[in-house]
Formats: structure tokens, C-alpha cells, sequence
């Protein structure tokens, strides 16, 4: 059975407030938690208006205080804006708090604008470049101590958090078969290298002391509904919400409309609907018929989905069915 998981951003919706939007992370991570999914991850963005979940490492304890058994982690944090000393003495904290439940999901991407970027790194054309550097660092930080070695992450040293990166390219495809990690794709938002990355990720990979074996996730952009007509109304969101993001115009997460006609032009459509690409939204029927040909396309070892909707009842009733899609699948199998 594929596992499934989750990928939130803590949406600050139109008319809500910050501290709403965190507090629906974590009741959604205990309706992810009581349906079976398998990890809650929370994805480090900065300076936009419908997106709470910056300060990653204190959100993913908020949602951690709330859970039980369900492991939570970052999807990711963008290692180029930060020291990895300080990551490590972040996610050991966050280890030693919530044992054996933390995943540090990794990214090379900035988050944001290139602006609020200059803001946030040291130097961000040699943070980018260096990010392999980084993750090695990063790695021998959260592991044992050695012999000789000056600098200690405390806490974090010897916490051996399980490292992924993330990706929407080749880059991390190479550089997490080289190193023996798990890999993420972020298809639900960068269609277009999916497949070929996945395949340079198990071609390339070289075992470690972290993996035997290729472990690859897949993302998709998941709306279920009791009908597809229900589930597209609601996937509106989602269409203006990256319209918006095209026109650099970005506010709090909108509510659905009937139609976007007069809500994008032809142009922007084809860019949403191509982004969108692997999109799972339907009814129960239709997600199960997508889901099935998503993962038998991947061979996925597991499936995170991103739930973008405005409404959190229509956003909980979507944990549970795709929970029960999942479950129909496995017993077909």
C-alpha cells in the first residue's frame, strides 16, 4: 500500500487571521493523523500574504504538540536561507521534543521574491551554489560526534533527523541519488520534469547508511468532493490563487468562484492548467481513477498532497477521501 501524506502551508484565507490559519494546520494534521497518513509536512515560504507557515521549524512544533504519532516535518526548509548549524540545532530541538516523528525535507529554492531572498540570505548566489556543501554539513551535524570534530549542533548532534531533498528539476534528482537520500518531486506545482528526474534519482542512486534502496515521493494538487462538479468549484481557489502569484499580485487565499471566466485570460489559463498538470480533483470515483494512474505512471513509494481549499470543513472532508481512495486502491491491488 502507496503511502499517503500531506504537504499544508497554513493558508490564511480571505477574512481570516494568521493565527486561524495555524491552528487549521494543526486540526488538519489530526484529521491526517486519525485517517492514516503517514507524514505532515510544512513548506517554508516568505513575505506572501496567504501563506503562515515561514517561522517552519516552531509551526511544525504547533502541529507536533497536536499530534500523536503522525510524523511532521518541512517540505521544505530552503537550506540557501539559513546556516545548517542553526537548522541542525532546530530540527535536534524539535527531535528531542517529538522523538522519532521529525522529517527535514530540503530545499535549494528561495521561497519568495527575490527581494525578501536578498533579505533573508547571506549571499544568495554563493548559498545557492553551495547548497551540496550545505547538506553534507548539514548531515554530519545531525549525526554522531567524531573525533576531532569542533563543531557540535547542540541539540542536534547525534539527533540523525532523516534527511530528504526536494526538487523540481534534475539538480536534486542527481544530487539525492548521490548521496543515498530520499527524494521529493514537486509535481504539484512543476509538472514537466517529473518522470525524467525520477529516473536519473533510481538510475544514480548510490546506497548509504540512510537508504538501501531509491525511496522517491510525488507530489500532486488533491480537491475531493462528494461529485466533480463540487471538487472543480472548490479547485477555484487554487486557479486564482496561482493567477495571482503569476501577476505578482498576491493576497490571502481566495475563496471559490462559479467560473473564471473574467478571472484569468487565455494566456494565464493554459500557464495554471499546465502547472496543474497532475492535479487529482474529482469525486470519489474520479480521484481513485486519477490516483491509480498517477502512481502506476511514478511507481511512487508514496504520494503527498497538497489540499488547497478555501473552506476547512471542504478541506477535512478531502483528508478522508482521499484516505478512503487510498484504502480502495490497496485492496484492488
Amino acid at each position: 500500500m502507496v503511502p499517503f501524506s500531506i504537504l499544508d502551508l497554513s493558508p490564511v484565507t480571505q477574512g481570516s487571521t494568521v493565527s486561524q490559519a495555524l491552528q487549521n494546520s494543526r486540526r488538519l494534521a489530526q484529521e491526517a493523523e486519525a485517517a492514516g497518513y503517514k507524514r505532515f509536512w510544512l513548506a517554508e515560504h516568505h513575505g506572501m500574504k496567504g501563506i503562515a507557515s515561514a517561522a517552519t521549524a516552531i509551526v511544525i512544533s504547533h502541529v507536533a504538540a497536536g499530534t500523536k504519532t503522525i510524523r511532521v516535518g518541512s517540505g521544505g526548509i530552503m537550506l540557501p536561507n539559513h546556516s545548517p548549524l542553526v537548522i541542525a540545532e532546530q530540527f535536534g530541538t524539535l527531535e528531542a521534543l517529538y522523538p522519532g516523528r521529525i522529517d527535514l525535507g530540503l530545499g535549494r529554492a528561495p521561497g519568495t521574491d527575490m527581494r525578501t531572498a536578498s533579505a533573508l540570505r547571506r549571499n544568495m548566489e554563493a548559498s545557492a551554489n553551495n547548497f551540496p556543501n550545505d547538506v553534507v554539513e548539514l548531515q554530519a551535524l545531525l549525526g554522531p560526534v567524531r573525533d576531532g570534530q569542533d563543531l557540535i549542533a547542540i541539540p542536534g548532534a547525534d539527533s540523525n533527523v532523516p534527511l530528504w531533498l526536494l526538487g523540481s528539476s534534475h539538480f536534486s534528482a542527481h544530487l539525492a541519488g548521490m548521496l543515498g537520500l530520499p527524494f521529493a518531486f514537486a509535481s504539484h506545482f512543476a509538472p514537466d520534469m517529473l518522470l525524467s528526474a525520477l529516473e536519473i534519482y533510481r538510475e544514480r542512486f548510490e546506497p548509504s547508511q540512510y537508504l538501501d534502496k531509491p525511496y522517491a515521493m510525488v507530489g500532486i494538487m488533491g480537491v475531493a468532493a462528494e461529485t466533480d462538479a463540487k471538487a472543480d468549484h472548490l479547485f477555484t481557489s487554487m486557479q486564482q490563487s496561482f493567477v495571482a502569484l503569476r501577476r505578482n499580485a498576491r493576497g490571502q487565499f481566495p475563496p471559490p468562484v462559479d467560473s473564471m471566466d473574467g478571472h484569468w485570460s487565455e494566456t494565464e489559463k493554459i500557464f495554471v492548467d499546465h502547472a496543474m498538470s497532475y492535479a487529482v480533483v474529482g469525486g470519489p470515483e474520479t480521484i481513485s481513477r486519477k490516483l491509480d494512474g498517477f502512481i502506476a505512471q511514478t511507481q511512487a513509494d508514496e504520494v503527498i498532497v497538497s489540499m488547497p481549499i478555501f473552506d476547512m470543513e471542504a478541506r477535512l472532508r478531502s483528508v478522508r477521501l482521499f484516505a478512503e481512495a487510498r484504502q480502495e486502491l490497496s485492496q484492488a491491488a
